[in-house]
């Protein structure tokens, strides 16, 4: 019952998206074929009263032919007249109608006819009196044997033919639009559907559902794999239409980056608790121990003293590793920027690591290269990569600084002859709380958290850092950072 709320929430916002867009793409796809077919329907307008107006001049043409070479028709011609289509008489008064504009007269052919053109339309006749009826007349007057004609051709059966094949295709419009309309719903729809995929998969990834205290007690430490489970659900690509796939790729680009984001900051909590369970267990054993003999025995008081105050310093180093990465990831950290000579800062580190580490061997190979950077953070990286150094070589084992400059870049670098990495385990040392022996991390006292912020440091910088190590063999850290442009 608890995903319900959930899922009808999707499909609300999915069916909001599919229904919005679908009905404005409907209108719109309406409102387009309507203006195809206006258009189209006026130019067939055009077309059509052209054709009418040259079809009954072929036979104004005729008639007048005839007029000219057997003169006004008589009884016995008129009827035949008639049924032609058309009749002739002599122009007794001042015709009414509609007057065909002069510069449509003047493409007309006038070889043979030169009188005026009308078009008359009787205004007491209803649209229905006039179908069966000859009161539509196409008149042209001419002037023959000094007198003056009228041709008067009915336009009946040709208006009647053209208004058929114009309800014709208006009806074959309307049907075209109606199908037009329900058949690209469903195709609007089928488009859109990686779009509500999308949008399903958004919520999904942002549901607010209630657990009741009974559902938390059986997910409790398995929050993981619940969330996890989510952040792996993906667009389908292949079947998505190719003008979504792009954004399909992106969205599932952005959810590999969440889904690893999110594992990283589950393993980072992890690993931060475990880290801190470590010492506050001893110190709850030492508390106990004093609790119950402490009281009266010395030794055991200096005892649980010292490991607490040990203890208590590694939580806050680790506290404070925590803060600086913690930091560095809102990218509140500001940044303190000095031009300084690195060789000078690395000789600097070397002789402060000397003075309290006398069980290695120290050398030195620098060369003057300046830099701007934060020198206070830059120290610490070099602290970092010394320390790291300190821990995994033997003693008497040899340690090397080393700084030059080449190709623009400034090259710090770290070498021991340590105990080395493991190749499979070389990618993963910038990992926060790795450690690639972590049987020798109590004995270290590592957190696994230098490396990581060496390499935050050193890429806040807009450096990077190299790794070269063999088991049994060493280690090699360099630290790569632009060289101060005035010194190019």
């Amino acid at each position: 019952m608890k995903n319900e709320p959930s899922s009808t929430s999707t499909n609300g916002i999915g069916n909001k998206i599919r229904f919005s867009l679908v009905w404005k793409l409907n209108i719109r796809l309406f409102l387009r074929l309507v203006v195809i077919f206006l258009t189209i329907n006026v130019f067939l307008c055009f077309a059509s009263v052209a054709a009418v107006i040259v079809r009954t001049e072929m036979t104004v043409t005729n008639a007048a032919q005839l007029l000219n070479h057997s003169g006004l028709p008589t009884e016995d011609t008129e009827s035949w007249l008639k049924v032609q289509g058309y009749s002739v008489s002599l122009l007794t008064e001042e015709q009414e109608g509609f007057r065909i504009p002069n510069f449509i007269q003047k493409i007309l052919p006038d070889d043979v006819i030169t009188g005026s053109r009308s078009v008359h339309i009787p205004e007491s006749e209803s649209m229905d009196s006039w179908r069966h009826s000859e009161g539509i007349l196409y008149n042209v007057t001419i002037d023959a044997d000094g007198r003056t004609y009228l041709i008067s051709i009915s336009l009946k059966e040709t208006l009647i033919i053209f208004l058929g094949i114009f309800v014709l295709l208006l009806i074959l419009e309307i049907l075209m639009l109606l199908v037009s309309i329900s058949s690209g719903a469903g195709t609007i729809r089928r488009a859109l559907r990686p779009i509500e995929e999308l949008a399903e998969t958004a919520q999904n990834l942002n549901t607010d559902d209630t657990f009741t205290p009974q559902q938390l007690a059986v997910l409790a430490g398995k929050l993981d794999d619940i969330n996890v489970s989510r952040l792996d659900t993906r667009i389908s690509v292949n079947d998505t239409q190719s003008e979504l796939k792009t954004l399909a790729g992106a969205i599932n680009d952005m959810l590999d980056r969440i889904n690893a984001s999110y594992r990283s900051q589950v393993r980072f909590v992890s690993d931060a608790s475990h880290e801190l369970r470590t010492p506050i267990s001893v110190i709850q054993g030492y508390a106990n121990l004093l609790d119950r003999w402490g009281k009266n025995d010395e030794k055991a008081l200096q005892e649980s003293i010292d490991a607490i105050k040990a203890e208590t310093s590694n939580m806050k180093g680790l506290v404070e590793q925590l803060l600086f990465l913690a930091r560095g990831d809102n990218n509140t950290m500001a940044l303190q920027i000095d031009h300084f000579e690195l060789s000078l800062l690395a000789l600097e580190v070397l002789r402060e690591t000397q003075m309290i580490d006398s069980g290695h061997e120290y050398n030195s190979s620098v060369t003057s290269v300046f830099i701007k950077a934060d020198k206070g953070l830059i120290k610490q990286a070099m602290r970092i990569l010394i320390d790291n150094a300190i821990k995994y070589t033997p003693p008497g084992n040899r340690i090397t600084v080393s700084v030059s400059g080449a190709g623009g870049f400034a090259r710090l670098t770290v070498q021991d002859e340590g105990i080395g990495i493991a190749s499979d385990a070389v990618p993963k040392i910038f990992d926060r709380f790795f450690r690639a022996d972590e049987s020798r991390a109590r004995a270290t006292g590592g957190t696994g958290l230098g490396l990581s912020i060496a390499k935050w440091i050193t890429e806040r910088h807009g450096g990077h850092m190299e790794v070269l190590s063999r088991q049994d063999i060493g280690t090699k850290i360099s630290i790569v950072l632009p060289i101060a442009e005035e010194n190019l």
